[in-house]
This record gives C-alpha cells, structure tokens and sequence, in this order.
C-alpha cells in the first residue's frame, strides 16, 4: 500500500468528480492569481468558485509547495 497517494493530492479525483474540472485547471488558476497568500487563495477559491475548504485548501497547498511557497 505504499504507492498509496497521500498529502494534498489524495483529494484530486475528489475534485475533479465533484467539480468537473481538471486539477491543472485549478492550479493554473492559482499559479496566475494575484493573490499569494495561503488563506487568502483559499477563500478566493470557496468564494469565487464555491469549494469546500478542504478540497481549495488542497489545491492550494499542493500548488504553493511546488513553487516553494507553502
């Protein structure tokens, strides 16, 4: 079981069910916002787009820990 998918990324199929887009759409999104912030993503994504605050809080951990930035 450990190639199990774990951290952030366990939610993506989640995600993309529940949403019907692509987690690289929800990334670049993120990549091209103005905002920087972690929390100030986070509530973008749950009053703009209407996630959950898991499922944005994911997003958005994942997206800034790739670019050095979580």
């Amino acid at each position: 079981m450990s190639d199990a998918v774990k951290g952030p990324a366990s939610y993506f199929p989640a995600i993309e069910k529940k949403y019907g887009r692509p987690v690289a759409e929800w990334k670049e999104l993120i990549r091209s916002s103005p905002l920087t912030q972690h929390m100030e993503l986070v509530n973008w994504f749950k009053a703009e787009h209407g996630l959950g605050h898991g499922h944005a809080n994911a997003l958005v951990a994942h997206t800034l820990a790739e670019r050095g930035g979580a």
